[in-house]
């Protein structure tokens, strides 16, 4: 899965931008994604996961 969480599965939102005219064009916004490296049982894994999962708590970092 490209550019989406991989513990939450939040992924792009689409709409559109919406000028003072009411033009409208489409356009992507996308989640903040790092990866990092992390402790799975006994083994590390390297995921790539939104901040807001890591501000949660919901991975703990491998140090």
């Amino acid at each position: 899965m490209a550019r989406a969480c991989e513990i939450c599965g939040k992924g792009r939102q689409v709409g559109y931008n919406v000028s003072h005219a009411n033009n409208r064009t489409k356009r992507v916004w996308l989640p903040n994604l790092q990866y990092i490296t992390v402790i799975e049982g006994k083994s590390r894994k390297r995921l790539r996961v939104c901040t807001k999962c890591i501000k949660k708590g919901k991975v703990q970092k491998a140090v």
